[in-house]
């Protein structure tokens, strides 16, 4: 059985943050970006990674860009919810509290 995505507020603003750099920096980058969100939201629907990077929180990161999804597993109601996209390359104190 698929797992639906829930995509937190934060997760929202981080990734317009991202698409809005990419935006100023790129013709394409924007578009590639998005795309590749979309590969991984795919990936997590059907088989979510289960790499634990806090205490019950998984990653799963971008292939072509520098950032790493955040996100909560819930075997029993089969969702994924998504709670922030950080930036690999930051500082890793500024690392969401999740």
């Amino acid at each position: 059985m698929a797992y639906s995505i829930v995509i937190s507020k934060r997760a929202v603003k981080e990734i317009e943050i991202a698409i809005d750099y990419y935006v100023k920096h790129s013709s394409q980058a924007p578009s590639i970006f998005v795309q590749e969100l979309e590969t991984a939201y795919e990936l997590l629907t059907h088989t979510p990674p289960t790499r634990l990077y806090y205490k019950n929180i998984n990653g799963l990161k971008l292939k072509r860009f520098p950032y790493i999804l955040y996100f909560l597993i819930d075997e029993n109601k089969k969702i994924i919810k998504v709670l922030a996209c950080f930036h690999n390359r930051r500082n890793p104190d500024l690392r969401p509290d999740l």
